[in-house]
């Protein structure tokens, strides 16, 4: 583990918590009167997520999110970012509420207070309701109506509870990962639905923080962005690789970032998405875009490493509409069981880049950062998770430094809480520091759970070395040992 400059401490009131979502710990995708979300559609369709897995169950945080938020206490964490799920509110999307749906949430916010657990909730975090989808989805236009109806709803019951509100999560993933490389929900590959969707995204994200402040106007809104360092691989270079790395570029980052905080999209992008049928841009929507926001939530992993090939390795994932003669090529190194190369120079650098390109961006929160390892449990019943540890280490280091650098950063949010349903990867990974045994339930906290504690006590990152405990294990009944 490297040693960052920033490793002393971090401001005071720094947040230490840690995120979840919905539709990947919840389970009880059927209970209450929760309708079909596309996720729900497309984890049954299949070949297309690993071992045939899907969030039926999960972690069954519905059942047990009691003894969840009694974990979190005990690792001292000060802020729970979770998702709200759109069917289990609205069950087609639009129309009547389902108040069972909505208590719960109410009942998960209530816990969260009574245990000094500051809420932070995201109301979009790819669950749409499969009604909607079938209505048109993210490409369509209607979508930012219903979906500042929606957040009206949600934002109604709980805003007098609950001080920190993001709109929607990656929109990088709702549109393109979603839309043009088809591995997320709704599976499809068509780059010119993608395009729309991007636009439409951002104008429900914007047509969602008016309606909420018309409510009310004191809690933070934002929104959650996965910005990255785009780079070309070590040693690889010519112009087409540079045009490459500008295009995806432009999707990963100054698509979004620009709108958002300049009020307009990256000329050089609109070009690129001309050939797709362009963004459908209606008089109003870059105002409405541009609505100023609270707090900006960042989501960091790692960068994205391009060269540039041919046959079929060249645009296998074709997520980038007008790129794909480049692809990702992470250099050889240490990666995480997912594949993702360890990248924290990076981490600092993004920070530091939205900072330098938008001086009126707002304090930003480290809203997801986090590794997939799956480290055994030991004979002694602990979870040795040291390459975890170290991936923590150097990566909130980062954060401070970025902050000695001169960048507002209000807090920083561990991902996971818990191992989850990974998406297209099923349960096959597992990015908790606590580990969930599908089977039985059972909670075991890693080690890197009880490093994480040592961070939050600290204030920053504790001396060389790993912890000698962690906080015990719960059950079927959940009930939290003593560390």
């Amino acid at each position: 583990m490297s040693q960052p400059r920033a490793a002393a401490g971090f401001p005071p009131g720094f947040i230490w918590g840690a995120a979840t979502s919905s539709y990947q710990i919840e389970g009880a995708t059927t209970a209450d009167g929760r309708g079909p979300s596309i996720w729900d559609t497309f984890s049954a369709t299949p070949g297309k997520v690993v071992g045939g897995d899907t969030g039926a169950v999960a972690a069954d945080h519905y059942h047990r999110f009691r003894d969840d938020v009694a974990l979190m206490k005990r690792l001292g964490l000060r802020m729970y970012r979770f998702s709200v799920a759109w069917p289990r509110v609205l069950p087609t999307g639009r129309g009547a509420v389902n108040q069972a749906g909505l208590d719960f949430y109410r009942r998960l916010v209530d816990e969260l207070l009574a245990n000094d657990i500051e809420p932070n909730l995201s109301l979009y975090h790819w669950d749409l309701p499969q009604a909607l989808q079938d209505a048109g989805g993210w490409p369509s236009r209607d979508i930012a109506g219903w979906f500042a109806d929606y957040a009206e709803v949600v934002y109604g019951a709980l805003h007098d509870r609950v001080a920190w509100w993001s709109t929607i999560n990656e929109p990088w993933c709702v549109s393109l990962l979603s839309h043009a490389a088809g591995k997320h929900a709704p599976g499809a590959q068509d780059p010119v639905q993608a395009i729309r969707a991007i636009h439409h995204v951002l104008l429900a994200h914007g047509s969602a923080i008016s309606a909420m402040r018309a409510i009310d106007p004191t809690p933070r809104l934002g929104i959650v962005l996965n910005p990255a360092p785009v780079v070309a691989a070590p040693g690889a270079s010519g112009e087409l690789l540079e045009r490459g790395v500008r295009i995806v570029d432009g999707y990963r980052n100054r698509v979004w970032l620009d709108p958002l905080y300049a009020g307009r999209y990256p000329a050089d992008m609109l070009e690129v998405v001309d050939a797709f049928g362009g963004f459908p841009i209606e008089e109003g929507d870059l105002a409405r875009i541009a609505t100023p926001t609270d707090w900006l939530g960042i989501n960091y992993y790692n960068d994205t490493i391009l060269d540039v090939g041919s046959g079929p390795i060249a645009g296998r994932d074709g997520v980038h509409p007008g790129a794909d003669f480049v692809h990702e090529s992470p250099p050889p190194g240490p990666r995480t069981s997912i594949g993702w190369p360890l990248t924290p120079e990076g981490f600092h650098g993004i920070l530091t880049r939205i900072k330098a390109d938008h001086p009126n961006v707002p304090p930003m929160m480290i809203t997801e950062n986090g590794a997939a390892y799956d480290d055994p449990i030991g004979s002694d019943g602990a979870i040795a998770d040291d390459r975890r540890i170290g991936y923590l280490h150097d990566h909130i280091g980062a954060v401070g430094d970025a902050i000695a650098d001169g960048v507002d950063v209000r807090g920083y949010l561990v991902w996971s809480l818990l191992d989850n349903f990974e998406w297209a990867e099923g349960y096959s990974q597992r990015f908790g520091i606590i580990h969930i045994d599908y089977e039985s339930q059972v909670r075991l906290p890693r080690r890197s759970a009880g490093w994480y504690r040592q961070v939050i006590e600290r204030n920053g990152l504790p001396d060389e070395g790993l912890p000698v405990g962690v906080i015990g294990s719960t059950g079927a009944a959940a009930t939290a040992t003593e560390p």
